[in-house]
C-alpha cells in the first residue's frame, strides 16, 4: 500500500512538473509572437505616414518611422525598463504593498542594471524574460510612433528622435508605472484601471504630440492669413487607408501581450489568464470585444463623415475608446462605446485645427482625445468593480479614480512634450529650415528619392 502511494505520488509530481513546463513554455511562445504581430503596428504606422505625406516628403516620413523604431529598443533596455520597475509608489523608489516594484527589484531585473544584466543572452535557466520585455518594448516603439504622424513633413530629424526618446522610453513608462502595474499608486489608491492602456499610451502620447505641436508650428500653406485652413492632401491615400489596416492587426498583438498568462514566472496571478492587475480575464471576452469596437469605430465615422481616412481612424477610435474596459464590458456596449467614438472623431479634430493646430494625421484625436474619453468612460461603465486582484479591500473603479488617472495621464504626455520641443526649438533643431519645406525634405535630407521617374498619371480619356 506504501509503495502504490509513493508511486501515485511521485506520478502527480510529474505531471505538476509537466505542467509547468509546459505553461512556461507556451508563455515563452505567446509573448515571442505578440513582438511580430506589434512589429505590423510599425509597418502600419510606416505606410499610414508615407501615404498621407506629399511626395517631396514620403522617404522622410518613413525614415522617421524606422529610427523612432531602432532606438527605441536599446533605450527602452537602459533605462526605459528600469523606470518601470522602479517608480510604480512615486519618487521614492520605494516597495509597493505586492512587492514587486523600488529600486532593489528593479535592479535586480531591469536589463543593464545592477545584477540581472549577466543573467542576460544565452540562459537556458530563463524562459519569460527577454520574451516579456520584448512585448513592453514594443509597447514603448508604438508609444513614440503614436506621436511620429502628427510632426511630418517639418521637423528635424534628430530633434524627433531626441522627442521619440523621452516619450517612448521615459514619459509612457512613467504612467505605466503609475497606473499599470500592482503597485501603481494610481492603482492602489484610486483605483485606476486601464486594461488595454487607452490613457497611458494613447492619451500620454496624443499629448506629447500637442505639446510638440504647439512649439513646431503647422506645415508652410495649411493656414491662411485670416486663420481658415487648407486641407493638404497625402499623395497616396489608398497607403494611408491600408498603413491604418496594419496598425488594426497590430493592435490584436497589442492587446494580447496586455494580459498575463500563468506561468513558472508569474505564479502569483493564480491559473487563468490575468489582467497586468492580477483580476480576471479570457481570451472570449477580448475576440468579442476587439471586433465589436473596430466594428463600431468604422460604423460611427462613416455615418458622420463617409471618409476612408476616417472611417479608418474610426477602427483605432474604435479600440482606444474601449480599450480600458476590454476586460469588462460585454459585447454590446462595446459597440455602443466604440459607435460614438467614431461619432465624435471628426468634429474633435476639427475643434483643434480650428484652434490653429496642424495635426497632419489626427494622432491628437484619435490617440489623445478619444484616450480620455475611454478612461473615463469606464469610470461610469465599470464602476464598482475590482480594480486590482487580491483579497477583500482592494480598490475598486470609481467615475472619481478615472478622471484623476485621465488628468495624471494628460500631464505626464503634455508637459515634457512642450518643454522638450520648447527647448530643442531654442536650439534650432526642432523645425527644418523654410526652404527646405518647401523644396520638400526628401530633397535635401534623404540621399534617395522615393519616386524617381515620377508619379504615374492616369491615361487621358479616350476622344
Amino acid at each position: 500500500m506504501e509503495s502504490q502511494i509513493a508511486e501515485l505520488t511521485a506520478q502527480v509530481a510529474a505531471l505538476q512538473s509537466s505542467a509547468g513546463v509546459t505553461n512556461t513554455g507556451f508563455a515563452e511562445v505567446f509573448y515571442y509572437l505578440s513582438i511580430p504581430l506589434m512589429i505590423i503596428i510599425h509597418a502600419g504606422f510606416l505606410a499610414y505616414e508615407m501615404g498621407a505625406s506629399r511626395a517631396k516628403n514620403v522617404l522622410s516620413s518613413g525614415t522617421k518611422n524606422l529610427l523612432a523604431f531602432a532606438f527605441m529598443i536599446p533605450t527602452f533596455y537602459f533605462f526605459g525598463w528600469w523606470v518601470y520597475w522602479g517608480f510604480p509608489t512615486g519618487l521614492t523608489f520605494s516597495e509597493g504593498p505586492n512587492g514587486i516594484s523600488g529600486a532593489a527589484y528593479a535592479n535586480a531585473i531591469a536589463w543593464g542594471w545592477g545584477e540581472s544584466a549577466q543573467y542576460m543572452g544565452p540562459n537556458v535557466a530563463d524562459q519569460a524574460s527577454g520574451v516579456f520585455f520584448g512585448a513592453f518594448a514594443l509597447f514603448a516603439a508604438t508609444t513614440a510612433s503614436i506621436m511620429s504622424g502628427s510632426v511630418i513633413e517639418r521637423i528635424q530629424t534628430v530633434g524627433f528622435v531626441i522627442l521619440a526618446v523621452i516619450l517612448g522610453s521615459f514619459a509612457w513608462v512613467v504612467a505605466a508605472a503609475w497606473g499599470w502595474h500592482a503597485d501603481g499608486w494610481l492603482v492602489t489608491q484610486f483605483g485606476v484601471h486601464d486594461f488595454g492602456a487607452a490613457g497611458l499610451v494613447h492619451a500620454v502620447a496624443g499629448f506629447f504630440a500637442l505639446g510638440v505641436l504647439i512649439n513646431l508650428g503647422p506645415r508652410i500653406g495649411k493656414f491662411n492669413a485670416d486663420g481658415t485652413a487648407n486641407h493638404i492632401a497625402g499623395h497616396n491615400l489608398p497607403l494611408t487607408v491600408i498603413g491604418l489596416m496594419f496598425i488594426i492587426v497590430g493592435f490584436w498583438g497589442f492587446l494580447m501581450a496586455c494580459v498575463i498568462l500563468p506561468g513558472e514566472a508569474w505564479s502569483w496571478y493564480g491559473h487563468m489568464p490575468s489582467t497586468i492587475y492580477g483580476t480576471p480575464i479570457t481570451f472570449s471576452a477580448l475576440a468579442f470585444n476587439i471586433l465589436m469596437a473596430i466594428a463600431g469605430g468604422i460604423i460611427g465615422a462613416w455615418v458622420m463623415t463617409k471618409d476612408p481616412f476616417w472611417m479608418m481612424s474610426g477602427a483605432l477610435a474604435g479600440i482606444i475608446s474601449t480599450a480600458s474596459g476590454l476586460d469588462l464590458y460585454y459585447p454590446a456596449l462595446t459597440f455602443i462605446i466604440a459607435f460614438s467614438a467614431g461619432v465624435i472623431l471628426k468634429y474633435c479634430a476639427t475643434w483643434l485645427e480650428r484652434r490653429g493646430i496642424d495635426d497632419a494625421v489626427g494622432a491628437v484625436t484619435v490617440h489623445g482625445t478619444i484616450g480620455v474619453y475611454g478612461v473615463v468612460l469606464l469610470g461610469i461603465f465599470g464602476s464598482g468593480f475590482p480594480a486590482l486582484g487580491g483579497d477583500a479591500g482592494v480598490p475598486t473603479i470609481t467615475l472619481y479614480g478615472q478622471i484623476v488617472g485621465a488628468i495624471v495621464f494628460v500631464l505626464l504626455g503634455f508637459v515634457p512634450g512642450y518643454i522638450a520641443s520648447y527647448i530643442l526649438n531654442m536650439f534650432g533643431m526642432l523645425r527644418v529650415p523654410a526652404g527646405a519645406e518647401e523644396a520638400g525634405m526628401d530633397t535635401v535630407k534623404v540621399p534617395a528619392q522615393g519616386y524617381p521617374e515620377g508619379i504615374a498619371q492616369s491615361a487621358p480619356p479616350a476622344e
